[in-house]
């Protein structure tokens, strides 16, 4: 099987990191803020203008990338995935990635290390673009069977074409349907797998 992995919100908790430094952020930087219902966009979460969650990933994006560790048992699974003959496809958007300068470079760069870092063995990394569903057209270019991601509006588009693994948190509580299957931690994901297989 050929698996597709996100790593913004699956390999890592970004939930966790924004809720916590950007609450430092604001709090520091004098910014009142409300936090209201969970939503992907930290600034919605948190009702702040887009550009204060712009200006906070200015200053945290380097410190997330190289620090934020991979979550529990990611590399483990991985393994056993790879162990077991499936293929794993590193697939992400992270910001930056998708730029052809120097900036895009260095992120792109700065994800392989931290790939490679935090132990995450893959067969393919493809850097991919949010708008236009370049997300699912990179799954079918490249025969993914099943992917694992995070982003509400990702899941829905992919669990049209392919089976999707829901990572849960709380902002894709309502992200249901025949083809996405919502796990918990990495060792949910790989019992998960097993009982697809």
């Amino acid at each position: 099987m050929r698996i597709g992995i996100d790593i913004d919100g699956v390999l890592t908790d970004v939930d966790r990191f924004s809720m916590d430094y950007f609450n430092k952020y604001l709090v520091d930087n004098n910014i009142s803020y409300k936090i209201g219902t969970s939503h992907y966009n930290i600034c919605c979460t948190f009702n702040v203008a887009e550009e204060v969650e712009d200006a906070f990933w200015d200053e945290y994006l380097d410190f997330y990338t190289t620090e934020e560790h991979a979550r529990p048992c990611a590399s483990e699974v991985i393994k056993k995935l790879k162990k077991e003959n499936h293929e794993i496809y590193i697939i992400t958007s992270r910001y930056l990635t998708d730029r052809n300068d120097q900036k895009g470079q260095m992120m792109r760069n700065a994800v392989k290390k931290w790939l490679s870092d935090n132990k995450i063995s893959y067969d393919k990394i493809i850097f991919s673009v949010e708008k236009d569903n370049k997300k699912t057209k990179c799954c079918l270019d490249n025969n993914i069977d099943l992917m694992i991601e995070d982003k509400p509006g990702n899941i829905m588009k992919l669990s049209t074409i392919l089976p999707v693994i829901c990572f849960d948190t709380n902002y894709n509580k309502k992200c249901v349907g025949n083809n996405i299957f919502r796990c918990y931690s990495w060792y949910d994901i790989y019992r998960k797998i097993n009982e697809m297989k």
